[in-house]
Protein backbone atom coordinates (compact mmCIF):
# COMPACT_ATOMS: atom_id res chain seq x y z
CA UNK A 1 0.00 0.00 0.00
CA UNK A 2 1.55 3.63 -1.09
CA UNK A 3 0.79 6.18 1.08
CA UNK A 4 -2.52 7.69 -1.18
CA UNK A 5 -4.24 4.43 -0.52
CA UNK A 6 -3.70 4.96 3.60
CA UNK A 7 -4.80 8.42 3.68
CA UNK A 8 -7.99 7.39 1.75
CA UNK A 9 -8.57 4.79 4.27
CA UNK A 10 -7.95 6.54 7.20
CA UNK A 11 -10.21 9.43 5.37
CA UNK A 12 -13.20 6.91 5.15
CA UNK A 13 -12.70 5.96 8.72
CA UNK A 14 -12.69 9.70 10.01
CA UNK A 15 -15.94 10.23 7.72
CA UNK A 16 -17.91 6.57 9.07
CA UNK A 17 -16.47 7.81 13.26
CA UNK A 18 -17.84 11.64 12.41
CA UNK A 19 -21.18 9.96 10.85
CA UNK A 20 -21.31 7.53 14.13
CA UNK A 21 -20.85 10.55 16.26
CA UNK A 22 -23.05 12.92 15.05
CA UNK A 23 -26.33 9.83 14.73
CA UNK A 24 -25.00 9.76 18.33
CA UNK A 25 -25.47 13.30 19.55
CA UNK A 26 -28.47 14.52 17.09
CA UNK A 27 -31.90 13.55 18.72
CA UNK A 28 -34.31 11.02 17.14
CA UNK A 29 -36.65 13.48 15.67
CA UNK A 30 -34.02 15.57 13.58
CA UNK A 31 -32.64 12.19 11.98
CA UNK A 32 -36.36 11.58 10.82
CA UNK A 33 -36.36 15.09 9.16
CA UNK A 34 -32.82 14.11 7.86
CA UNK A 35 -34.29 11.54 6.26
CA UNK A 36 -37.59 12.70 5.61
CA UNK A 37 -35.69 15.20 3.82
CA UNK A 38 -33.23 13.20 1.76
CA UNK A 39 -36.65 10.76 0.83
CA UNK A 40 -38.00 13.96 -0.39
CA UNK A 41 -35.47 14.79 -2.39
CA UNK A 42 -34.90 11.80 -4.18
CA UNK A 43 -38.31 11.53 -4.81
CA UNK A 44 -38.32 14.81 -6.44
CA UNK A 45 -35.42 14.15 -8.92
CA UNK A 46 -36.81 10.86 -9.38
CA UNK A 47 -39.68 12.53 -10.71
CA UNK A 48 -37.77 15.12 -12.68
CA UNK A 49 -35.75 11.90 -14.32
CA UNK A 50 -39.19 10.18 -15.38
CA UNK A 51 -40.64 13.37 -16.78
CA UNK A 52 -37.47 13.60 -18.84
CA UNK A 53 -37.50 10.39 -20.18
CA UNK A 54 -41.21 9.62 -20.55
CA UNK A 55 -41.21 13.10 -22.84
CA UNK A 56 -38.12 12.00 -24.80
CA UNK A 57 -39.72 8.57 -25.64
CA UNK A 58 -43.75 8.18 -24.98
CA UNK A 59 -43.68 4.78 -26.91
CA UNK A 60 -41.26 3.44 -24.14
CA UNK A 61 -43.05 4.34 -21.30
CA UNK A 62 -46.75 3.47 -22.91
CA UNK A 63 -44.82 -0.11 -23.05
CA UNK A 64 -43.69 -0.30 -19.55
CA UNK A 65 -46.79 0.99 -18.20
CA UNK A 66 -48.97 -1.80 -20.06
CA UNK A 67 -45.90 -4.18 -18.81
CA UNK A 68 -46.46 -3.84 -15.59
CA UNK A 69 -50.30 -4.01 -15.95
CA UNK A 70 -49.90 -7.15 -17.42
CA UNK A 71 -47.65 -8.38 -14.28
CA UNK A 72 -49.93 -7.08 -12.42
CA UNK A 73 -52.76 -9.26 -13.89
CA UNK A 74 -50.81 -12.09 -14.24
CA UNK A 75 -50.14 -12.35 -9.95
CA UNK A 76 -53.06 -11.28 -9.47
CA UNK A 77 -54.74 -14.52 -11.13
CA UNK A 78 -52.51 -16.81 -9.77
CA UNK A 79 -52.81 -15.61 -6.17
CA UNK A 80 -56.64 -15.81 -7.29
CA UNK A 81 -55.79 -19.49 -8.17
CA UNK A 82 -53.94 -20.65 -5.62
CA UNK A 83 -56.55 -19.56 -3.27
CA UNK A 84 -59.33 -21.47 -5.08
CA UNK A 85 -57.07 -24.54 -5.43
CA UNK A 86 -57.54 -27.68 -2.93
CA UNK A 87 -54.70 -27.69 -0.70
CA UNK A 88 -51.93 -30.21 -1.54
CA UNK A 89 -50.24 -32.39 0.89
CA UNK A 90 -49.05 -35.92 1.77
CA UNK A 91 -50.80 -38.94 3.11
CA UNK A 92 -50.01 -42.22 3.61
CA UNK A 93 -52.90 -45.03 3.85
CA UNK A 94 -52.60 -47.58 6.34
CA UNK A 95 -54.08 -50.82 6.35
CA UNK A 96 -55.31 -52.24 9.28
CA UNK A 97 -53.34 -55.88 10.02
CA UNK A 98 -55.66 -58.67 11.69
CA UNK A 99 -55.27 -58.85 15.29
CA UNK A 100 -53.65 -62.01 17.32
CA UNK A 101 -57.43 -63.52 18.36
CA UNK A 102 -57.20 -62.00 21.76
CA UNK A 103 -59.98 -60.35 23.04
CA UNK A 104 -60.32 -57.71 25.73
CA UNK A 105 -61.42 -58.04 28.71
CA UNK A 106 -64.44 -56.54 29.85
CA UNK A 107 -64.86 -54.69 33.23
CA UNK A 108 -67.45 -56.05 35.49
CA UNK A 109 -70.67 -54.39 36.58
CA UNK A 110 -70.15 -52.69 39.95
CA UNK A 111 -74.15 -54.72 40.87
CA UNK A 112 -72.14 -58.21 39.35
CA UNK A 113 -69.40 -57.51 41.89
CA UNK A 114 -70.93 -56.05 44.96
CA UNK A 115 -68.55 -53.85 45.54
CA UNK A 116 -69.72 -50.08 45.26
CA UNK A 117 -67.85 -46.91 43.90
Amino acid sequence: MNKLDKAQDRALELIGELGDGIRKRVPDKALQWVETGAALGALRTGGKVATRFVRRNPVLAGAAVVGAGLLWYAAHRRAKQAQDAPIEGSATRVEAKPGKGKTRTRRRKAAETGSQD
